[in-house]
């Protein structure tokens, strides 16, 4: 596997909100919107040739922004949507007892991490060819696909997510069985505003 670049979407109602979103399609916030901008800016000049995102609009909309600015289409893959919470979609995130509670109605972590797992794995690996160390792929997703990548390529669970609109690199080890590496690509100036622990 090549290098590859994550970007979460900007923030969406539900993170304004402080309520579950899930797999339910909110909208960017107004500062969700100029948070991508800012994330596109920030993504200039960094060698991205292809973009694969959530068709969920908080990230379709992230994407839009990078992809007008770079020049680039964006692909969708259905299997980056963001983990289903049944149920408990547009609770409060602070009454949810655990991120490892199986939501009735929704998916496992289990059954999420699996889920997104196979369909991370085909896009990191095909990626555009061929791809140097400057990472070309970017993924642009949620908190949740976040947990999962960091699970899968043994950078170890992470609860409280990733902020909103901040790129991340993620690196491959020079040897076998190592983990991976996560960076962030740059300082936003403004920071991005965030709320990591919603999803």
């Amino acid at each position: 596997m090549q290098p590859f670049l994550f970007l979460r979407h900007g923030q969406s109602t539900a993170n304004r909100d402080g309520v579950i979103a899930g797999s339910t399609d909110a909208a960017l916030t107004e500062l969700g919107e100029a948070q991508a901008r800012e994330a596109a800016l920030a993504l200039a000049g960094s060698g991205i040739r292809r973009i694969v995102a959530s068709p969920l609009r908080r990230a379709l909309r992230t994407a839009e922004a990078v992809a007008r600015a770079l020049g680039l289409p964006v692909e969708t893959d259905a299997g980056l949507v963001e983990r289903d919470w049944g149920t408990w979609e547009g609770r409060p995130v602070a009454d949810r007892p655990s991120y490892f509670m199986v939501p009735e109605g929704g998916e496992s972590w289990e059954a999420f991490r699996d889920r997104a797992w196979a369909a991370c794995q085909p896009i990191i690996a095909a990626g555009p060819a061929p791809l140097a160390r400057p990472a070309a792929l970017l993924i642009v997703a949620h908190a949740g696909i976040m947990r999962v990548l960091r699970d899968r390529l043994g950078l170890g669970f992470e609860a409280k997510g990733v902020a909103n609109a901040l790129p991340m690199r993620f690196t491959p080890p020079d040897s076998a069985g190592l983990p991976w590496t996560l960076e962030p690509v740059t300082k936003l100036q403004p920071e991005p505003a965030s709320t990591p622990v919603i999803v």
